[in-house]
Order: structure tokens, then C-alpha cells, then sequence
């Protein structure tokens, strides 16, 4: 019977070992394997975050600036650049909101100790020229790359 308990526990063991390396190189391949990254992980690649911070309700200019915000990120920046949309009403505690002294909607850039808040050209521009807040939004990024 002890031997059986052993033989068990033994198979067990390795079992749960090989699915342990298994999780490890998935997450270091995650990337080039096509696989997802996840925005907690795309936060340890990237060299720009970009937050944005709003309401839950939203009117449409709110909405095209995270819209033309994430599509501009998306298309030209990869892993560099992160996009978290960050609810300031359901997450009231949510660290970077103290952080940042956040009181309403902001569009904001950080690299390091750098950071640009892009919010007024967000808000001008987003619904009814999103080229040219596109154009704003990547240089600002640029400049912190």
C-alpha cells in the first residue's frame, strides 16, 4: 500500500512539475508563438503606457477617444506602447488613479518619471478630426520612445 501511495505521489509530482515549465515558456513565447499578450504583461515590454481614464458613462467623443486612442497604438506601435482604459467610477481605488492625481476623464502618457497629458487635443480632436488627433498622439509617443 506505501508503495502504491509513492508510486502516486511520485507521478503526481512530476505531473504538476511538467506543467509548471509548460506555463513558464508559454509565457516567455507568448508573443512570437502568436499567442495574446496580456496588457499585464504588455506593461513589463512596453516603454510607453498610455492611460485612459473616464467615466462609466460615456457620450460619443469619450468612446472615439478611446477608440482612435488604442487603433492608433495598435497599428504603429506594438509592444512598445500600452493601452490600459481604465474606469475611474468602478475602480475608485485604483492605484494610478491616486497615483496621478486623477479627478476626471484624462488621456495620459508615461514613460519612467515623463509624463504628457494629452487630454485637451483627446477631447478637441478624437470625434471630429481623429486624423489629427492621431497625429498629435503619435508624437507625443515618439517623443517618449
Amino acid at each position: 500500500m506505501k508503495k502504491i501511495i509513492s508510486s502516486l505521489s511520485f507521478i503526481l509530482f512530476v505531473g504538476i512539475a511538467m506543467v509548471s515549465a509548460q506555463d513558464a515558456d508559454r509565457v516567455r513565447t507568448a508573443q512570437p508563438s502568436g499567442e495574446k499578450v496580456t496588457a499585464a504583461d504588455q506593461k513589463v515590454i512596453s516603454q510607453v503606457q498610455v492611460y485612459y481614464f473616464h467615466a462609466t458613462r460615456r457620450c460619443a467623443t469619450c468612446k472615439a477617444v478611446e477608440a482612435v486612442a488604442r487603433k492608433t497604438i495598435e497599428e504603429n506601435y506594438g509592444q512598445k506602447v500600452s493601452f490600459e482604459s481604465i474606469d475611474s467610477e468602478e475602480n475608485a481605488a485604483h492605484p494610478l488613479i491616486e497615483k496621478y492625481e486623477i479627478s476626471g476623464q484624462t488621456l495620459l502618457l508615461v514613460s519612467g518619471d515623463q509624463k504628457t497629458d494629452l487630454t485637451n487635443d483627446a477631447f478637441l480632436y478624437a470625434n471630429s478630426s481623429p486624423e489629427r488627433f492621431q497625429k498629435k498622439l503619435k508624437a507625443a509617443i515618439d517623443k517618449m520612445l
